[in-house]
């Protein structure tokens, strides 16, 4: 969720590039989601933290898709928050997430899977928003301030849109922002798909490079797995320093 991305970027002295977008999926990739098993999707990042060390935020979810109509119906619950980041920073991410920990988030998907809706937003944004209001007024968790502060600017659309982040990079259609090209490689037996893009960027203070990996299932289009990786790069150009990383990715089976 937002306030997890939030809480790194707070925890780290880097500005975080723009996330990336799952490029288009080819026209051979249809959208046909399983509706007859639960699904498991984890959500990791980590972060260079002030004391040079990553920091790790982990969330777990379970998913259950339903017809709806011509469309569908995503049913996704987080179930917990896994880090191993400093107490401090743990304690004030645990209490802002913990409204959200073990109730169902619905979205509405369309049959072709290019747009998702959540539904009730509001009513999930006051809770959450409540919960951050109230750790800012805490005067032991500055961070809480500053987390909501800036989650306090953003527009009904902006949260909108990091409510359901997540959820919209496991869905190959809804990224379809493309035009970002990117190498395709499909498997061995044509079920899957794998794209590759490095992009460098020097808006933040030390040029980087981000390096993207997405595995698309064909038969189903979601992405099974994203990995995207940003680099600080040395002035020679050689070496290297990783200061973010996120893998959102389906686990085995749960059923």
């Amino acid at each position: 969720m937002m306030f997890a991305a939030a809480l790194l970027w707070l925890a780290g002295p880097a500005s975080a590039p723009p996330p990336a977008v799952v490029p288009a999926p080819a026209a051979s990739v249809v959208f046909a989601p399983p509706l007859d098993r639960p699904m498991r999707y984890r959500v990791t990042t980590r972060r260079l933290g002030r004391d040079g060390g990553l920091l790790g935020f982990s969330l777990l979810y379970d998913l259950q898709w339903q017809r709806a109509g011509r469309g569908y119906r995503l049913v996704a619950t987080l179930r917990r928050i896994d880090s191993d980041a400093p107490p401090r920073a743990v304690r004030a991410l645990t209490a802002v997430l913990q409204p959200l920990v073990g109730e169902a988030m619905t979205y509405l998907v369309a049959p072709d899977g290019g747009r998702i809706d959540l539904v009730d937003a509001e009513r999930l944004w006051d809770r959450a928003m409540a919960r951050t209001e109230a750790l800012a007024a805490a005067a032991d968790q500055p961070e809480a301030k500053q987390l909501a502060a800036l989650v306090a600017a953003l527009s009904p659309d902006e949260r909108a849109a990091l409510a359901s982040a997540d959820i919209r990079a496991l869905l190959a259609p809804a990224n379809a922002a493309s035009g970002i090209g990117g190498t395709v490689a499909p498997d061995g037996d044509g079920t899957r798909e794998t794209v590759a893009k490095v992009e460098a960027t020097t808006a933040a203070a030390q040029p980087l490079v981000i390096d993207n990996l997405w595995t698309i299932d064909r038969a189903t289009g979601l992405v099974l797995r994203e990995q995207r990786q940003s680099w600080i790069v040395g002035a020679d150009g050689g070496a290297r320093t990783l200061v973010e990383e996120r893998i959102r990715a389906i686990e085995p089976d749960v059923s």
